[in-house]
């Protein structure tokens, strides 16, 4: 049978020889760039010691309990071998070095491995912990500087009470200069602690120490106060923790997204708990490779979204993108771009403040920020790196833009000077949101030197507050100004009021909510009951010796309020304060608060918008567009090789609208509707036929029953003179047959004017076809009468048996038939019908009658043309037939007028429309009617009228020469 070696030998030479690996690593690359040599050989013979022991410890076989003592024993000669190295002790507090304790940092491996089970006292027995909240600050520190200054540059300021602080050089010697608000971060921990130390009902029987350490804007320091941390001395050991009586409970820090990404891998490893209360880089929520990083502060993709709703609300749709070029400037920009691209908005330009250049490419930005039309322009950049474009803007006069700020400088103090008020004023953007810390600004007010004469931040603090230098160079900061004051300790606070900003407490905040984190966190691990904890087998942590790990699980569920009553956990969704800059009474630029952005909420984006201020027309939004919009009525075209938001107001064509600004297509009204005169909404079409209630409807219904009454005139005459002569020649019957198609033909006028029903359409040209058709077929049988007549009176002529009524009659009956066969084909085939033409005329509505079948209207009029024109040619034969009185000349001029008139008609009506076409066709019909009967039966109304005496058969037989009508 195969022998197995336990996991445990195996799991300990893997970490044995990673331990060794790691060890000789960090002695050969770690301190080889800033020590000296001998330094560098010293530290790479102990690692190579080291790695001998832990080579040896880890390929030896042994059980648990064993591999934990030959472990405890090899972290003993670690520390033994770093102490006789070492050439002065750690100065901690002023105190001695106490005995040194190693402690292993177990990584994912001793946590899988079953962690260790406390053992249960009684709440009341515990004794006192003091656990260790370690405080790594990562701001620029620059005079003046705001709370957003935060990212690539990396400082500390850290000031507590005498036995907790960790002497670290002035800033002086580091080349750092004093930043008051970063300072106010520092005590916004303080003073948390402080609270959680005084509550008795957080954390009894346990007090929170700190320490702290500068990284002063430098990215190894960084590493190395991290390892610092870890080992809990000068001399950092990876994978070793010395000071085994103070637990770690957790590093708060960074306050820079890229010192935090370095910390966070190698705290990660550990499973250390690290908060940061100001790193927004989105990269850090991912949790497989932060595992125990958190924040107190949203990402920058909840702000890089709520600034483009920004952007989107004001209707900006032409905008300019501004940010430097950090992961925290392109990650944030490139997310603005994709929501204002995605809602429609165009980008006018994209450019990068360049952090490497001294000038930070300025006279480049401001060039094409002024050669551009975009007004409003997105800026996602660190105050200090946009000065130098601001004053290049300055020095350029470019004004007139509306900046939208990230949270790294829309409160920024630096950028509120006076002089940047022309460029800055109007300013709106994103803030972080501000919490309550009640009874701090009390505790800013009591910071005096005197309480922590170890804390080298509080002295720096009070030499730049009151321009002073202390006159003890052991706890002077190293300023030599020979025009400073010497500092006496007793100065007041309170006598410099704009020195701190308590009613901005904004990152302060943050820091306040991480070391509550912390503290809510230690209070639940430590109240874990046995059997019923979240390790295995219902195990608790050891209050006294608790792993990372251990802590970690209960930070990622911590949820507490605050004492002003606000929530927390590390679900933390995007909430910002919207601030907008405002000029004060007194002529300072004052941030005021104009709404908040909850990026969990309904509504998203809430604004008070009465009280929001801009630069020109405070009261109006400024626009910020590439071509100014498209009122109703017009529709936009986009231009040739320009962005979408650049195009070309284009008037809506004739029977379209548009009823929105910038409206990319018009719209047809309803059929019955019609634009109105600007072309922006639609208004109902005029209905239009020829109404008897209009002018010239009126006129021609007058003249159609004046006339209709005129030849009913005549024919009551001619039956009052039937038996002269005059009646009696040429077919009497006729003539009464010819005035009654007269009147007909004259009322057939009427059925045109009014309202076109179904019932008039099918009537009127079928009655006005057939009373014609009857009207000249009458004057071509009179005519034809004629004409047979005095051929008949020559001898021997067949004619004579043609000579009669009948024969009238026949012609009459006969002409009269064809019509109206016609028409009854006509209206059978395709009748006339009502219709609504909403073609013909822009914006109206012509009710008329269609035809039906343009082919049998023109056929009717054909026939009564050929009716007429034959009628015409048989008169016009018989005009010099010798008689007194020959009708034929008569019915040649009446025929001739007649066909003039429809000739004349044929044009006329095909170039009309609507009511005008109505109105031609009966102007048509009563001219034509009027010709007929004022050439045929005038004159012989003159004669009975007003010369009776030639109305005698003398004269009509030609037998009185002398009194022959010529």
């Amino acid at each position: 049978m195969t022998s197995r070696v336990p996991a445990t030998q195996h799991r300990g030479a893997r970490h044995a020889k990673h331990v060794g690996d790691t060890i000789v690593k960090n002695a050969d690359q770690l301190f080889s760039t800033d020590l000296r040599r001998q330094e560098h050989l010293r530290k790479k013979a102990i690692g190579d010691e080291v790695a001998q022991n832990v080579t040896a410890v880890g390929t030896t076989p042994c059980t648990v309990h064993d591999c934990h003592k030959r472990w405890n024993d090899l972290h003993l000669k670690v520390c033994n071998l770093l102490l006789a190295q070492r050439t002065q002790g750690m100065a901690t507090g002023g105190s001695s070095t106490p005995p040194i304790h190693l402690e292993s940092i177990e990584g994912v491996d001793a946590a899988e491995a079953g962690g260790m089970t406390s053992k249960e006292a009684d709440e009341s027995k515990r004794p006192t912990v003091k656990n260790e909240v370690w405080m790594l600050d990562a701001a620029p520190r620059l005079q003046g500087e705001d709370v957003t200054n935060k990212r690539n540059e990396v400082d500390l300021r850290l000031a507590g009470r005498p036995d907790q602080v960790r002497r670290s050089p002035t800033l002086v010697e580091m080349g750092c200069r004093f930043g008051f608000l970063d300072y106010q971060w520092l005590q916004g921990m303080t003073f948390a602690i402080e609270e959680i130390n005084s509550n008795p009902d957080l954390l009894p029987n346990t007090t929170l120490g700190f320490w702290m350490y500068d990284s002063c804007r430098v990215f190894q320091k960084v590493m190395e106060g991290t390892l610092w941390m870890l080992t809990g001395r000068d001399e950092a050991v990876a994978n070793y923790r010395c000071l085994q009586e103070l637990p770690l409970a957790g590093i708060i820090g960074d306050s820079g997204s890229t010192p935090s990404i370095l910390m966070a891998r190698v705290l990660g490893l550990y499973r250390i708990p690290q908060i940061s209360y100001f790193s927004t880089n989105p990269i850090l929520s991912d949790r497989k490779q932060f595992p125990s990083f958190f924040r107190t502060i949203p990402t920058d993709d909840y702000q890089s979204r709520g600034l483009a709703q920004l952007v989107i609300h004001f209707g900006w749709t032409w905008v300019g993108l501004l940010a430097e070029d950090s992961d925290y400037g392109q990650q944030g920009i490139q997310i603005v771009k994709q929501e204002v691209i995605n809602a429609g908005v165009c980008v006018a330009f994209s450019e990068n403040v360049i952090l490497s250049r001294t000038d930070r490419n300025a006279f480049h930005v401001v060039q094409v920020i002024k050669n551009s039309t975009a007004k409003a322009i997105v800026v996602f950049c660190l105050d200090a790196d946009l000065a130098p474009v601001l004053d290049e803007m300055v020095w350029q006069n470019v004004t007139g833009k509306i900046w939208i700020a990230s949270e790294a400088w829309s409160t920024s103090k630096l950028l509120s000077e006076r002089k940047y008020w022309d460029i800055l004023a109007g300013t709106i953007g994103f803030a972080i949101h501000s919490g309550a810390m009640p009874g701090f600004d009390q505790y800013l007010n009591n910071i005096n030197p005197t309480k922590y004469p170890e804390d080298n931040f509080t002295r720096e603090f009070w030499e730049e507050a009151f321009v002073c230098t202390w006159s003890d160079p052991n706890i002077s900061s190293g300023l030599t100004n020979n025009n400073r004051k010497p500092c006496m300790g007793d100065e007041k606070l309170d006598s410099l009021p704009n020195l701190y900003d308590g009613t901005n407490l904004r990152v302060t905040y943050n820091t306040y909510l991480a070391v509550y984190a912390i503290a809510i966190s230690l209070q639940d691990m430590l109240s874990c009951r046995q059997n019923r904890g979240p390790f295995i087998h219902g195990s608790c942590a050891d209050s006294l010796d608790f792993h990372p790990w251990q802590l970690l699980h209960y930070v990622k569920n911590v949820h507490f309020k605050t004492k002003a009553g606000a929530e927390f956990d590390f679900d933390i969704n995007g909430r910002y304060d919207i601030v907008n800059w405002q000029m004060n009474a007194v002529g300072a630029i004052h941030h005021v608060k104009v709404g908040n952005y909850d990026s969990s909420a309904t509504e998203n984006l809430k604004l008070n918008t009465s009280t929001i201020q801009w630069k020109v027309q405070s009261d109006l939004v400024p626009r910020s567009v590439c071509t100014m919009s498209c009122s109703p009525g017009y529709y936009k075209v986009t231009m040739p090789s320009k962005p979408a938001c650049c195009f070309q107001c284009v008037q809506c064509s004739q029977g379209d609208m548009s009823n929105q600004t910038d409206s990319i297509e018009c719209i047809k009204c309803p059929l019955e509707f019609w634009p109105a005169g600007k072309q922006d909404r639609c208004i109902p079409k005029i209905t239009e036929f020829l109404s008897s209630e209009e002018y010239l409807g009126i006129v021609l219904t007058a003249t159609g029953i004046l006339f209709s009454s005129i030849p009913s005139v005549i024919l009551g005459l001619f039956i009052h003179f039937r038996n002269t002569p005059i009646v009696k020649a040429n077919n009497r019957s006729l003539s009464y047959l010819l005035l009654l198609s007269l009147t007909l033909c004259f009322l057939s006028s009427l059925t045109f004017i009014g309202y076109p029903t179904q019932e008039k359409c099918l009537l009127r040209q079928a009655a006005f076809g057939i009373s014609f058709a009857l009207c000249v077929s009458c004057i071509l049988a009179k005519t034809t009468m004629v004409v047979i007549a005095f051929n008949a009176t020559k001898p021997n002529s067949d004619l004579r048996r043609w000579i009669g009524p009948q024969m009238s009659y026949l012609v009459v009956c006969i002409s009269t038939l064809i019509q109206v066969l016609l028409c009854i084909l006509w209206l059978s085939l395709s009748p006339p019908f009502c219709e609504k033409n909403t073609q013909t005329e822009p914006g109206k509505i012509i009710i008329q009658c269609n035809e039906g079948s343009l082919i049998a209207f023109w056929c009717m009029l054909g026939y009564l043309g050929l009716l007429a024109f034959i009628s015409f040619i048989v008169a016009f034969l018989a005009r010099k037939l010798p008689d007194s009185f020959n009708e034929a000349q008569f019915i040649t001029f009446s025929m001739l007028a007649f066909l003039s008139v429809w000739l004349s008609f044929i044009p006329a009506y095909l170039s009309t429309r609507g009511k005008y076409m109505v109105a031609m066709e009966i102007f048509a019909i009563q001219s034509s009617s009027s010709a007929l009967l004022s050439c045929i039966f005038f004159p012989k109304c003159y004669i009975i009228l007003v010369k009776p005496e030639l109305n005698t058969k003398e004269h009509l037989m030609g037998r009185d020469p002398a009194n022959i009508v010529h």
